[in-house]
């Protein structure tokens, strides 16, 4: 048989099935069509990407006028925060009978992380001389109050106190 014999021979079993001498287009499901769009979705993508002046996932080039190399801000300095308080390993009390302040510290341990804390309050006398005797208690102290913590407040009666314990920054780290 030739071809042409093939092609009538199918000719007429379609007519004989009853679909009028028309050839059936092959069946296409929702999956075929989702398919084809995803290829054309993928396709547009592609061809977009190809045109962008960089490529994808990578940082904009900056423009040749504008590639003037600037320093980074420096970064901020760290917050200041409170100071810190620890239990005192030993307090001194200003006050009849109390040893001279620069003989009770020699008593006290010569650890660097011990920080010496001079604490003035004030009720009638003015904050001017409560801040003097602070300053006269800390040249009384020695060299250990070099770095001593000076705390002039308020209280409800005048006195003073120097401690010593671990609250430096030092001791923390």
């Amino acid at each position: 048989m030739t071809a042409q014999g093939i092609i009538r021979a199918r000719l007429a079993h379609g007519f004989a099935n009853g679909i009028g001498g028309q050839v059936r287009a092959p069946a296409s499901s929702w999956q075929t069509i989702l398919a084809d769009l995803c290829l054309i979705l993928f396709m547009v993508t592609a061809s977009a990407l190809a045109n962008a002046p960089d490529a994808p996932l990578e940082p904009d080039a900056p423009e040749p006028s504008r590639a003037v190399a600037k320093a980074p801000p420096p970064p901020p300095p760290p917050p200041i925060q409170p100071s810190i308080r620890a239990e005192p390993v030993g307090v001194w009390t200003d006050g009849p009978g109390a040893p001279p302040l620069a003989q009770w510290l020699q008593t006290q341990a010569a650890d660097p992380r011990l920080r010496v804390t001079i604490a003035v309050r004030y009720a009638r006398d003015s904050r001017e001389i409560a801040l003097g005797h602070a300053a006269r208690l800390s040249e009384a102290a020695g060299p250990r109050a070099a770095t001593a913590r000076m705390v002039v407040e308020p209280g409800r009666a005048d006195g003073a106190s120097v401690s010593v314990g671990y609250d430096s920054e030092d001791a923390i780290n």
